[in-house]
């Protein structure tokens, strides 16, 4: 029987005006144990597992979407931006530079170095984390070293991992390596030649990213089997030659198909500011390692918000996705994909803007193909700083800003967000973003196409039986995608960009909770064999998918907690390229809400020690 075709109007004619918010909803079993297995077993089964996607993808609108709608749009198949208007306020890196001569630019954008301000004996009481400049001040002024510093990492990995049930926040360390590392630096020190600022900085690097001598396997038990590692990803080799000490292959949601962390493989990692709740993923052990204050900094992977945003907003720190292309993803797990970029995760945003200004930095290839806009930090020491902060619009969409499961999490990211305007008088508009639930479709089609497609050469059948019961369930749900369904994600792809970008033609920062949900309770259950929750995922990816799916920057800034103490997270979404306007914002962000902030109840000042 002739099903009557659902026709989208051509983007350009849709009248936003009379667009309905519709809350979302996501329809799927939530699964552990017993009935977990069954279900992943009816997945994979030829005949059943057919219908059961079937039956999930009609519930859930894809089916609609994808297969009884004519798109007018033509396909986008990776990002495509505009040209964009020149960043102002800004000091230009330029990618060409050493990383070292990039990271001594991205210090004259910061305000001048106060070793009082923490290192007073009566410093504020609201002092959270050490930064990469106490870290600098401490070895230059004689008060620790890199090596007495790597000691206490050590032993804090170490009580980590023999707790009960373990907390392995690393997949792969070495303390050995981890020591030659911190003596080298430490040499350096006593020779008064440190190679940069992030000199014997502590940095965790996700287990999808290369990160030599240490084996890559994507939280798998298998995947460093097929896939030798020679050299450090691109990102991680401009790291290391600015001196930093990479601790290791941190702990991960496996191959990033996930959003809570949970990793029957090798243990889940715990969230720190409460050990029986998820910290998010599939960044889990950088965001925690972080959050505990074991690393000043760590290097994720954010395709899905999951991987970076996600984790740090659920963990009260800060999570940079960076525009899609901006740094170069050779070494990296999902190198060839259109929605994933590798990122930093921070303790501050002073540190995560420095550990930008180090890793980024485009391929020539995508550089050729994208005509990326200069890269620049913004420079908070100028005195046009305030006037710059003063002109900025902040783009909210109400309905979908409050369409959270805990009103906690709208009135602190809403106080935030006026405290902006009342302190600095940023302009506050409302707009309107439509099709939201059609960018929830694009993005898993995207994602999931492109990571099954990454899978296929490396997964014979047996492997695929090696892998937790979540990620075969997802690869099962991937496999249903055909090709026509791939080409009509990127049509709407193509309709998503444009309402992005006519909202800001308005406003110049979209801003948003950063999850729907704050740290949600590890199921007992979920230990062994994992866990599927799509209400959860749908909860804790509401406001991230536009980063990805369109490739635009974002950045999660703590701000304060809800009622049970958990950790909340502002997002701020920008223009292409403009990581420095995001960043300019989210230092005033962290600034207006540092009193509303405490540490985890899980912290090693590993600093001094005290």
């Amino acid at each position: 029987m002739y099903r009557k075709k659902r026709e989208m109007l051509p983007v350009e004619e849709v009248d936003i005006s009379n667009i309905k918010y519709t809350p979302q909803h996501i329809q799927a079993p939530h699964l552990t144990g017993f009935g977990f297995m069954l279900f992943t077993w009816l997945m994979e089964a030829p005949l059943i597992g057919s219908l059961i996607t079937s039956f999930l993808k009609h519930k859930n609108g894809v089916t609609e979407m994808l297969k009884n709608t004519v798109i007018p749009e033509r396909p986008m198949f990776r990002p495509e931006f505009p040209p964009q208007d020149p960043e102002t306020g800004v000091i230009v890196l330029d990618e060409d530079r050493h990383p070292i001569a990039r990271l001594e630019a991205a210090m004259e954008c910061l305000p001048l170095y106060d070793p009082s301000r923490h290192w007073n004996p009566d410093r504020p009481s609201n002092f959270l984390y050490w930064t990469i400049r106490d870290y600098a001040h401490a070895y230059r002024s004689d008060i620790t070293t890199p090596l007495i510093v790597a000691e206490r990492i050590i032993s804090a990995v170490d009580e980590f991992n023999g707790k009960k049930p373990p907390v392995p926040l690393l997949i792969s360390f070495n303390a050995d390596e981890v020591r030659k590392q911190a003596a080298d630096s430490t040499e350096r020190f006593r020779a008064g030649n440190p190679l940069s600022i992030m000199d014997g900085v502590f940095i965790a690097i996700k287990d999808d990213i290369d990160c030599y001598p240490h084996p890559t396997k994507g939280g798998t038990t298998w995947f460093h089997e097929v896939l030798t590692v020679k050299q450090d990803a691109v990102c991680v080799s401009r790291l290391r030659s600015c001196g930093v000490i990479l601790v290791g292959k941190a702990n991960m949601h496996e191959l990033g198909l996930g959003t809570t962390g949970n990793n029957p493989n090798y243990g889940t990692a715990r969230n720190p500011y409460s050990f029986e709740r998820y910290t998010g993923g599939s960044s889990s052990g950088p965001a925690a390692l972080v959050a505990s204050g074991i690393c000043s900094a760590a290097v994720g992977t954010d395709g899905g918000g999951c991987s970076v945003r996600i984790p740090s907003s659920l963990c009260g720190i800060v999570g940079l996705k960076t525009t899609f292309a901006r740094t170069d993803m050779t070494g990296s797990l999902c190198d060839c994909g259109t929605v994933e970029v590798v990122s930093p995760l921070a303790a501050t945003v002073e540190d995560a803007t420095l550990v930008y200004a180090a890793m980024a930095g485009s391929s020539k290839a995508d550089r050729n193909s994208l005509n990326p806009s200069p890269l620049c930090c913004p420079n908070l020491s100028s005195n046009n700083n305030l006037n710059i902060l003063q002109s900025v619009r902040l783009g909210k969409y109400t309905e979908w800003f409050n369409d959270v499961s805990n009103n906690d999490i709208s009135n602190k990211c809403e106080d935030a967000v006026n405290l902006l305007s009342s302190n600095f008088g940023c302009e506050i508009i409302e707009i309107t973003l439509p099709e939201i639930e059609e960018m929830r479709t694009a993005h898993i089609v995207s994602i999931g196409s492109e990571s099954l497609c990454g899978l296929n050469a490396y997964c014979e059948e047996r492997k695929y039986s090696q892998l937790t019961l979540d990620t075969r369930t997802s690869l099962a749900l991937f496999r249903s995608f055909s090709a026509a369904d791939y080409v009509a994600a990127q049509r709407l792809r193509r309709r998503i960009m444009y309402y992005y970008m006519e909202a800001f033609k308005k406003v110049d920062i979209i801003v948003t909770p950063t999850t729907g949900i704050t740290a949600p309770k590890i199921p007992l259950s979920s230990l062994q064999y994992g866990e599927s929750n799509y209400e959860t995922s749908g909860y804790l990816m509401r406001f991230i998918l536009a980063g990805n799916l369109l490739g635009l920057p974002a950045i999660s800034v703590p701000v304060g907690h809800d009622k049970q103490g958990l950790p909340i997270g502002l997002q701020l979404i920008g223009r292409p390229w403009s990581e420095a306007s995001i960043l300019r914002v989210a230092f005033a962000v962290e600034e207006l809400c540092l009193g509303h902030r405490k540490r985890p109840s899980q912290f090693y000042d590993v600093l001094k020690a005290i």
